[in-house]
């Protein structure tokens, strides 16, 4: 038996992705679409019968009149002309039941393609709180397609979709022209819906708040305040049993080992740079948590919205919003969600300004300068004050941003201004379920990460630092006659006046692969310039109070890894945007650092 092949398809915030996790679980894989940057997630189930389900969650889209790439490629599996993509044998649509309204449109489009069609009627338990009565068999009798009512955030909320599947094949629709999509709608909605309250009646409630231009700021303002404070508060225990762990398993293999290469390697290489990364695990983790919520909870959206006004002001609309908030977890998932932007002037420049959002790589090296120069202590028996300076390091990075944003508006000739139009879903409580597998993606993500390109570039760095060995009767640690640190003297005569030594000069080369790589880097170089205590404390005795926030003012603005860059080129298809990008981020790092220290040490 032939596996069954499935794609979902649906409006943003349908709950799609969802229905997708209940469908697949764990039994899934994250790739992106030949020769874009798109992302793919494939997954597959086994059905009653034993058939084997293959299920394509294709990106959300509104309509299948493209206006982005994502919406193009959605369109071309349905239509069965994607380059290696099988042609579906069924495309379930994904619908909010509690917006019939707006996602109705899109079923109509689909319908018009004449290939087997499932509703999948999702959200229906909500629909019932607010008091929607929908009449399943006349919607389905109305489209002429199967309609399945589906809770997807429910354990067994997919079963009578799951069972449908399963069942005889569907014949296609016969698909007829439709002159006005919207009075189509209207008439479906009259014969098959009804509301014995104003449904949305608890949105407008919440939203005459949230979205009010002084309460609602204020609010997005704490928000995200209270997520910052969270991220050092919180993580501090789990973070010093990780960084436990590691020195005692140093500690084990120096006992173990006899002195030679090999200890050296394991100890100084591997254990100190893996380990000093793994240690802001917790952090990253608690950073995605939060936005995960938001994102499941349909706040998002609301906080384009209500920053749209602001955003105009500097060249860009509220549709900037999610991408760059994403790019506090990376840049790289944050330029790719500009594809939502049809705009292509607003779309580059929101390429061009999201590696100034403070990415999840830049905490390892704010919480070690954080942790060793800002004591520990409440500020208004209530505020962390470490967590107070990690916000301020955010919101550096943001009107940095909205600065380079408002000089590019001025620079290009057409300074013309979009209006916003984007949906406003329904507010719904996050699924645990659904947050569990987005934070065990991203987990998996850096764990491979650490087990890649950072492990790689640190076996390297620690043996650019341990050879050639030193001559006959050297006095100084053996790393300071290596490549590495020959290297680092020669980096320190340009650095220097930023108040960067030898050793930061070093861990700046293998950062630019990966910002993480950094802390590693320093770990790896000052273990092996002999140094026995922790990271944290040599840079508290060792280094100055100016050097520290120089080098945090350098990774407010430090050049973007390589595979950010490698992003923007094939998103904009032009090496001129990476290099301007390149050019102009080093040269705000460069003078942000040089005032920094020069003001810092005039002061001190």
């Amino acid at each position: 038996m032939s596996a069954l092949q499935i794609a979902l398809v649906g409006n943003p915030n349908s709950g799609k992705t969802a229905l997708f996790n209940r469908l697949t679980g764990a039994r899934q894989k994250v790739a992106n679409y030949a020769g874009v940057t798109i992302e793919r997630k494939e997954g597959h189930y086994t059905a009653p019968s034993g058939r084997r389900v293959r299920v394509l969650d294709l990106p959300g889209t509104y309509s299948l009149d493209a206006a982005s790439p994502d919406e193009a490629i959605t369109r071309d599996v349905c239509l069965g002309r994607h380059p290696g993509e099988p042609v579906p044998d069924l495309i379930v649509c994904v619908v909010d039941a509690t917006n019939l309204r707006l996602h109705l449109r899109f079923v109509l489009e689909l319908k018009a393609l004449g290939r087997p069609l499932i509703l999948a009627l999702n959200m229906i338990d909500a629909a019932e709180r607010r008091g929607i009565a929908i009449d399943v068999e006349a919607l389905s009798r109305e489209l002429g397609i199967a309609v399945v009512p589906t809770v997807a955030v429910h354990r067994h909320g997919a079963q009578a979709l799951i069972d449908r599947l399963d069942a005889q094949a569907l014949p296609a629709p016969q698909p007829h022209p439709v002159a006005d999509l919207h009075a189509e709608v209207r008439r479906i909605l009259a014969v098959a819906v009804s509301s014995a309250r104003d449904s949305a009646a608890t949105d407008q409630a919440i939203d005459r708040i949230v979205l009010h231009p002084v309460i609602g700021l204020v609010i997005l303002a704490v928000l995200m305040f209270v997520i910052f404070q969270a991220v050092f508060a919180w993580a501090t225990p789990l973070m010093d049993g990780i960084e436990a762990g590691f020195g005692a398993l140093g500690e084990a293999l120096g006992a173990l080992l006899p002195d030679g290469v090999l200890r050296s390697l394991l100890v100084d290489g591997i254990v100190a740079g893996v380990g000093g990364v793994l240690v802001f695990l917790p952090q990253i983790l608690i950073l995605f948590v939060f936005i995960l919520v938001l994102e499941e909870s349909g706040y998002l959206p609301r906080a384009a919205f209500l920053l749209d006004q602001l955003m105009l002001r500097v060249g860009l609309t509220g549709r900037s919003f999610i991408p760059l908030l994403s790019s506090f977890a990376c840049a790289i998932p944050g330029i790719m969600a500009t594809r939502s932007i049809a705009d292509p002037r607003d779309r580059l420049t929101t390429i061009l300004i999201a590696p100034l959002m403070t990415c999840s790589a830049r905490l390892p090296v704010y919480t070690l300068l954080i942790a060793a120069f800002i004591p520990q202590r409440t500020v208004a028996g209530v505020f962390n004050l470490q967590g107070i300076v990690l916000f301020t390091l955010y919101v550096a990075g943001i009107v940095s941003a909205m600065a380079v944003a408002w000089v590019i508006k001025r620079l290009r000739r057409d300074r013309s201004e979009h209006a916003l139009m984007m949906e406003l879903p329904s507010y719904r409580w996050p699924h645990a379920r659904d947050i569990a597998i987005g934070l065990w993606e991203r987990a998996m993500i850096f764990l491979k990460r650490v087990g890649g390109i950072i492990l790689a570039l640190t076996v390297l760095l620690w043996f650019l630092s341990s050879f050639p060995a030193p001559p006959d009767g050297a006095t100084e640690p053996a790393i300071q006659y290596s490549l590495a640190g020959r290297i680092g003297r020669l980096l320190e005569v340009v650095f220097a006046p930023l108040g960067f030594n030898w050793q930061i000069c070093i861990a700046l080369v293998p950062g630019l692969a990966a910002r993480e790589v950094a802390v590693a880097s320093l770990a790896t170089v000052y273990a092996l310039s002999g140094n026995e205590d922790g990271l944290s404390a040599i840079v508290a005795t060792q280094w100055s109070l100016a050097t520290a926030l120089s080098l945090l003012a350098w990774y407010v603005f430090a050049p973007m890894c390589l595979s950010t860059l490698a992003t923007v080129r094939r998103e904009t298809n032009s090496w001129r945007q990476v290099w301007i990008m390149a050019g102009y981020l080093f040269a705000l790092a460069y003078l942000a650092s040089l005032l920094t220290y020069q003001i810092a040490r005039w002061l001190t």
